[in-house]
């Protein structure tokens, strides 16, 4: 544990400290040597993945022109959103010609979550990013054409003509 600490620091330190002289760096990582090991070590180095909740931050994954939303509420519940569930979001970024404009308020459907979903085979299923693909009021897509991976499970929702033009199906 103590070594991957230090290889940690020492890389951190060296770019941190730039071209500072070597004793100083050499006394970084022997503090660093005598710390005690946490009981849960893997808690400090691994990232906490939740729900899509209000003002989380989710790519698009279409050809509607949103390049980037933020989710104004998720329509599933208290908790939050997670895959195949509907949410309202505000579009912060968008390409100049697309058919959304920036801060206009769109549905959309949560293609991608980084939090895992248990599937009935007993697989889980997690995404790199959150990503949306947005559709109307009616649940009509939007733009022609989905980017990146959606999971079967869209199949349950109808949603069918995300994964018909879908390029992967996970």
């Amino acid at each position: 544990m103590a070594a991957f600490l230090r290889s940690k620091c020492s890389s951190v330190g060296r770019a941190m400290m730039g071209s500072l002289g070597n004793n100083l760096y050499g006394g970084a990582t022997s503090s660093i040597e005598t710390v005690a090991r946490p009981s849960r070590s893997d808690a400090i180095f691994q990232q906490i993945r939740t729900f899509i909740q209000m003002r989380t931050n989710l790519k698009v994954v279409d050809n509607s022109g949103a390049k980037r939303v933020m989710c104004m509420q998720s329509l599933r519940g208290k908790k939050g959103a997670r895959i195949m569930d509907m949410i309202i979001g505000s579009i912060k970024e968008a390409q100049p010609r697309g058919k959304v404009k920036k801060g206009d308020v769109v549905y959309g459907v949560v293609v991608g979550a980084s939090m895992k979903k248990g599937r009935s085979d007993g697989s889980e299923v997690q995404f790199d990013d959150n990503a949306i693909v947005i559709v109307n009021n009616k649940g009509e897509l939007i733009g022609t054409r989905v980017f990146g991976p959606v999971p079967h499970e869209l199949r349950k929702k109808k949603h069918l003509k995300m994964l018909a033009l879908a390029k992967h199906i996970v």
